[in-house]
């Protein structure tokens, strides 16, 4: 009876497999494409304003913050490209539990590094629109609305890729808990 237990819970329904791929395929597509435009909008994002006769430029690159959120977001891409051609690969050799424990320790990293570049870039795109008046910053959002209107829509598509990735996260963890049973 043992035995029989053991075998269903190693070789799942084709059926299940194949919805565990797609939803896999499509988080992972999702997570890539989202954080690809986040750093496309990121990187051109650019504004130039005049403030009392002089004009003033900003540019995600003058912001360490802004930089960092862009090549985290650069980096969770192309890796969930390759994760991608992982879950193929995984999927041709079989269920086994150490491959989803693999793509858990991946996912988890670049859900680490998307979150620790969100985090960055909201304080600083924070302090951009409200300033703080204890330092004597002023916020720069009323005279560069199209920029932190870019940074806004660039952070959200980020933020979106932190839920995919948190989900892609448990659905490894949970396939590959199997690991040492």
């Amino acid at each position: 009876m043992a035995s029989i237990e053991a075998k269903i819970q190693q070789n799942p329904p084709q059926k299940t497999q194949n919805v565990f791929l797609g939803t896999q395929i499509f988080m992972r597509t999702f997570t890539m494409t989202a954080t690809l435009a986040a750093t496309w909008v990121t990187v051109t994002n650019k504004q130039t304003a005049q403030i009392v006769g002089i004009e003033f430029d900003a540019r995600y690159n003058y912001s360490p913050a802004f930089t960092f959120f862009a090549y985290a977001n650069a980096v969770v891409s192309a890796f969930s490209l390759l994760s991608l051609f992982l879950v193929f690969l995984f999927h041709r050799k079989g269920s086994h539990p150490a491959n989803y424990f693999i793509l858990f320790l991946h996912d988890l990293m670049m859900l680490c590094l998307l979150l620790a570049g969100c985090s960055a870039a909201t304080a600083i795109g924070y302090v951009g629109k409200y300033g703080n008046s204890h330092s004597g910053w002023a916020p720069i959002c009323d005279h560069f609305g199209k920029f932190c209107k870019r940074g806004t829509n660039s952070m959200v598509l980020s933020y979106l890729s932190v839920i995919f990735l948190l989900m892609l996260t448990i659905s490894s963890a949970t396939k590959s808990r199997q690991i040492l049973v």
